[in-house]
């Protein structure tokens, strides 16, 4: 088995290439998966390549970046359950000996503890690179007590996601969006211009468009007692005019990362057909052409979703 992978690495802020990484030997809790296909963040991934990311324990370049794979297993350790073939889903990894990896899922090959991998369904395919973001969608409002938002704010992948995972529990949410280019595939709920919604009286209003200015907007379009969730990543303070909070007693929740269960959750209202996934990758390419690809994904407002193809380079 090769010790080393082809990986994306981001050098320094705004300096990307393809190269060759050392990895890490497996032990008997690991499997050595070979990717298929891993996509491109533009929330989290975009920070990391400008240099605007946020200090967090493991960050530093270089870094192979990447949290969205899917591979085959091709070596299961002897303390795991897994077989070689089976398809699985990688939210990462961290394999590259001095080369970072935050979050190091975007190399053709990666070492990971069994028990971070979920097995998925082969028809899944490409698509399974969505589970990351359909899990974050559904952990911001998991709870037993949380509502469904009434309102969402951004129409890309995670504001679509959330919108299905919304209707698939009952609701029927608004989504703002102020790009006309993304307002088109909404599926069982509606999609507005902010400025042609004349509603003041959401009780649920989820952020996801990681707009570091977008509270006072929010509250203004809350009803009394209505909660405010900032399911977005913000790399600027945030601030609020304090009267108008003060007299709706809004509550303001920010949802974090996703947890495995809820990971397992996604994916098995997708393999049951409740959540589709459909119409959410727009664009493709070869890891040899990464540098374009990232830029594309960050820059191309058309690009919903960017999926690297590692197929080819195996």
């Amino acid at each position: 088995m090769s010790e080393h992978a082809v990986a994306v690495v981001v050098e320094r802020p705004m300096q990307l290439q393809l190269r060759e990484v050392p990895l890490v030997a497996p032990t008997d809790n690991d499997l050595v998966v070979e990717t298929c296909w891993s996509g491109i963040s533009t929330g989290t991934e975009k920070l990391l390549y400008s240099g605007r990311m946020p200090i967090f324990p493991g960050m530093g370049y270089p870094l192979v970046p990447g949290y969205e794979s899917v591979g085959r297993v091709v070596q299961a350790g002897r303390s795991t359950n897994y077989e070689i073939g089976e398809m699985v889903f990688v939210p990462g990894a961290a394999c590259y000996g001095e080369v970072r990896g935050l979050f190091g899922g975007a190399a053709s090959r990666v070492v990971i503890p069994a028990l971070r991998a979920l097995r998925i369904s082969e028809a899944l395919g490409e698509r399974g690179t969505l589970l990351a973001l359909a899990a974050t969608a559904y952990h911001a409002f998991s709870a037993p007590t949380s509502a469904q938002p009434e309102l969402i704010v951004g129409h890309g992948v995670l504001g679509r996601m959330m919108a299905r995972i919304a209707v698939e529990s009952g609701a029927k949410p608004v989504v703002w969006e102020t790009n006309p280019a993304r307002r088109e595939g909404a599926i069982g709920y509606s999609v507005v211009d902010p400025d042609e919604d004349t509603r003041s009286n959401y009780r649920c209003i989820c952020d996801v468009s990681g707009d570091p200015l977008i509270l006072d907007q929010l509250i203004a379009r809350a009803a009394p007692n209505a909660e405010i969730v900032l399911a977005g990543f913000y790399d600027e303070p945030m601030s609020f005019s304090f009267p108008p909070a003060f007299m709706r007693e809004v509550r303001i929740r920010v949802a974090a990362q996703w947890k495995p269960a809820e990971l397992i959750a996604v994916r098995d209202l997708v393999e049951s057909r409740r959540l589709s996934l459909e119409g959410l990758i727009t664009h493709r390419s070869n890891p040899a052409q990464a540098e374009d690809a990232y830029r594309t994904a960050f820059n191309d407002p058309s690009c919903l979703k960017m999926i690297l193809d590692w197929r080819q380079n195996q």
